[in-house]
């Protein structure tokens, strides 16, 4: 697995209006997902060590934003023949295992990773009421062992937005695998 960092992308650009899928091939799109006051939305898959090492922390941190009123979604751009295990029929497995309690949805054509520039799973953009990027950052600073976590980002980069505060700075740069691009 090569590592790879997200990229910088400047804030304030505008929610694509784009659809993906869900593990049954039903279209979802991502406007209609917003939240009162936001969205997360976390490119992610089943097989890389990085994400499989954040998905609990993802789960948990969802069910706090939803309770601020910012929704979250996981997008698997990683629908290619070489990756079965991150196959739409393997996501529905993984939901069930790991509790998903957000849409998990297929980008099936790589078209909104790359409207989005995600380069790794897991790679976070967190967008305002009004589908504008406010966040683009890691969950915290300790990918491999929540226990040995000594700074959370994405919480109170989120208690910013909802309180109507300027983007928290710095915002690191998150690390996982690299896309597997059928191209």
């Amino acid at each position: 697995m090569a590592l790879v960092a997200s990229i910088h992308v400047d804030l304030g650009w505008a929610l694509p209006d784009l659809e993906l899928k869900t593990p049954d091939g039903e279209p979802v799109a991502l406007k209609e997902q917003m939240g009162e006051k936001g969205l997360l939305i976390a490119f992610t898959c089943n097989h890389c060590p990085y994400a499989i090492a954040v998905w609990p922390r993802l789960v948990k941190h969802a069910k706090t934003l939803r309770g601020m009123g910012i929704n979250t979604i996981a997008v698997n751009p990683n629908i290619h023949p070489d990756f079965p295990e991150d196959s739409m029929p393997a996501m529905k497995d993984k939901i069930a295992e790991w509790g998903i309690n957000f849409p998990y949805l297929a980008d099936d054509t790589q078209e909104v990773a790359r409207a989005f520039d995600a380069q790794c799973t897991p790679d976070l953009y967190m967008f305002d009421a009004d589908g504008k990027l406010y966040y683009h950052g890691r969950i915290d600073d300790y990918w491999k062992d929540e226990a040995k976590v000594t700074n959370e980002e994405l919480l109170p980069a989120a208690e910013a937005l909802v309180a109507g505060n300027p983007t928290p700075q710095p915002q690191h740069p998150t690390i996982g695998c690299s896309i597997k691009w059928r191209d």
